[in-house]
């Protein structure tokens, strides 16, 4: 009988020490390396932190708009370290100098195809249990976004070119187009 083979468990001081322009996230000690984006995802990224950070402005909010990299903590443990595609983070004490300590208070993930169980499952349950207000799972290949509002306990989908309502904003919406 062969022993049973002991999975190697990593650290945040792993993440850091990859060589430069490799990019991955830690989920319970695992490694998840991050392909390159692709334009169609780079444009996503930069069109939410546009229109996310245009309306903190114009309505001179204390929330803060991070697209990625930009690196989150999402608990006390150096087990886990992600970099969501955007970050909306309300509560100034959780950002330091590394990232954020605690789960942004609203992430969106602009999902590719070897990332969906990642976004759909993995990160779905981490961003509830690490306390995120709200998460959106933009599917570009479907024109889809699935709306997890957890403070209403309440799962909502949109098609690209409908107003989707930001659930931390009262009357903030966003139109995909």
């Amino acid at each position: 009988m062969e022993p049973l083979k002991k999975e190697e468990v990593y650290t945040i001081e792993d993440i850091y020490s990859l060589p430069d322009g490799e990019r991955a996230e830690l989920v319970d000690g695992k490694i998840y390396y991050m392909a390159p984006s692709n334009t169609d995802h780079q444009r996503l990224v930069h069109f939410f932190d546009r229109e996310i950070g245009n309306y903190i402005q114009r309505h001179e909010g204390e929330c803060e708009v991070f697209p990625a990299p930009f690196a989150v903590f999402l608990d006390k443990s150096d087990k886990n370290y992600v970099e969501p595609d955007i970050s909306v983070v309300c509560e100034k004490n959780k950002i330091t100098e590394r990232g954020c300590n605690g789960a942004p208070d609203w992430i969106i993930e602009i999902v590719s195809p070897g990332s969906k169980a990642m976004d759909y499952f993995t990160k779905l349950f981490k961003y509830r249990t690490a306390g995120a207000r709200e998460y959106w799972i933009v599917d570009p290949a479907k024109q889809r976004v699935t709306a997890y509002f957890f403070d209403k306990e309440s799962v909502e989908e949109y098609s690209f070119g409908t107003d989707i309502p930001v659930g931390i904003y009262e009357g903030f919406t966003i139109r995909i187009e």
